[in-house]
């Protein structure tokens, strides 16, 4: 069992006692999947990786922390997380594991903190992540609390990734990206999108990751779903995956192509590879997170191709598009926290490229870069031209 006078949190308890500070928040109750894995440092519950609901209710964990009382953390969950309690103890000084749905989990929790602050002005709460009636019982234990979001706490925390996150995201890139070889080299003419989406999908979970999706396109159309569209000879194929490890996301994309690419196909790819190559460039810590699009438009707005060509980059970790946060007009709604704001050692970028060509399709490229303490590093960096059909 885990020696109590050795039990220390897997994160820095000090900035998040100083971005809870920020917020005024004087108790944090986070109750999200990734962020449980990350407060707990590790912890996903094999029983309820794929499906939240159960009877009458739903699994939800609960993790409550009073700032500046890291010791005093607990975690309040179903009856299934006490035996991954048993294999690998939970570093919080408080664990009660009988819950069996959302009410009797929040009513556990709140009693709980309520003798940590009995009346805290603010509480934070993950108000995507938390049922009505979940609220509705911790409302009863602080009906006088004002209830704030507690993402951008979370997210700011877990913005730099520690070498063993590091080390998840990498395993993922490269399984994804193996899987995507896999793919290209053993299918040909003839095959239909919603059997190379499931193909990969067994590629992925083959190696050990968690299939999330496959955004894939096929031929001059820019539908991106499977569907029983055939890839044929000449056509172009996008495939664009995410597949998680232990929870830390590998998104890539990469073409394919059955039969040799045109001179124009070439043309076209190298145009998107520019981009890309020209947006990591200034990756470093201490440059500004606007320095990346800075770079990706100067070679974006010289492409002869540009009026159909659009350039993305985000955070990536636990989840896609958390910090930090670059723009303020990508498909993602949010605002550009971190364009003015330095780069650090440990964050987490994905950068895309898409060309949607009117007669050629979609073409695409997509990459996971780390910033490191010299520059920056790519992880899962192969295949990044036009990949022969092997089928």
């Amino acid at each position: 069992m885990l020696d109590v006078t050795k039990r220390t949190a897997p994160f820095d308890t000090a900035r998040l006692d100083r971005l809870m500070d920020d917020a005024e928040m004087d108790v944090l109750i986070a109750t999200s999947k990734h962020n449980i894995q990350y407060l707990l440092g590790g912890h996903r519950s094999f029983f309820f990786e794929s499906m939240d609901a159960m009877g009458l209710s739903r699994y939800l964990p609960v993790f409550v922390y009073a700032k500046g009382e890291p010791q005093k953390a607990g975690f309040f969950g179903h009856r299934m997380d006490r035996f991954q309690n048993e294999v690998t103890p939970f570093w919080v000084f408080e664990i009660n594991t009988k819950s069996s749905g959302s009410i009797d989990a929040m009513e556990k929790a709140a009693e709980y903190a309520r003798k940590l602050n009995a009346k805290p002005k603010r509480i934070g709460i993950e108000t995507a992540f938390v049922p009505v009636d979940a609220v509705a019982a911790l409302r009863k234990v602080f009906p006088n609390s004002d209830y704030v979001d507690a993402l951008f706490v979370l997210e700011r925390l877990r913005a730099v990734k520690s070498p063993q996150e590091l080390e998840m995201l990498r395993i993922a890139s490269d399984k994804v990206i193996d899987s995507m070889q896999a793919v290209f080299q053993n299918f040909g003419a003839g095959v239909t999108k919603a059997e190379l989406a499931e193909a990969l999908r067994r590629e992925e979970t083959s190696r050990g990751l968690t299939f999330d999706y496959c955004l894939i396109a096929a031929g001059s159309s820019l539908n991106r779903a499977p569907s029983d569209q055939r890839w044929e000879r000449g056509d172009v194929l996008s495939l664009d995956s995410g597949g998680n490890y232990h929870g830390y996301i590998g998104d890539v994309a990469r073409m394919g192509i059955i039969g040799e690419p045109d001179a124009e196909l070439v043309d076209l790819l190298a145009e998107v590879e520019a981009v890309e190559q020209a947006s990591m460039k200034p990756i470093r810590p201490g440059a500004l997170g606007k320095d990346i699009y800075t770079a990706a438009n100067d070679v974006l707005h010289k492409s002869k191709v540009h009026n159909h060509t659009e350039f993305l980059a985000h955070g990536m970790g636990l989840v896609s598009h958390e910090a930090p946060r670059l723009t303020n007009s990508g498909p993602v709604p949010y605002d550009a926290y971190d364009a003015d704001r330095p780069l650090e050692t440990g964050m987490v970028i994905s950068v895309e490229t898409t060309l949607q060509h009117p007669q050629r399709g979609f073409i695409k490229l997509e990459d996971t870069v780390v910033v490191t303490a010299i520059g920056f590093e790519v992880y899962g960096d192969r295949i990044r031209g036009w990949n022969r059909a092997g089928g």
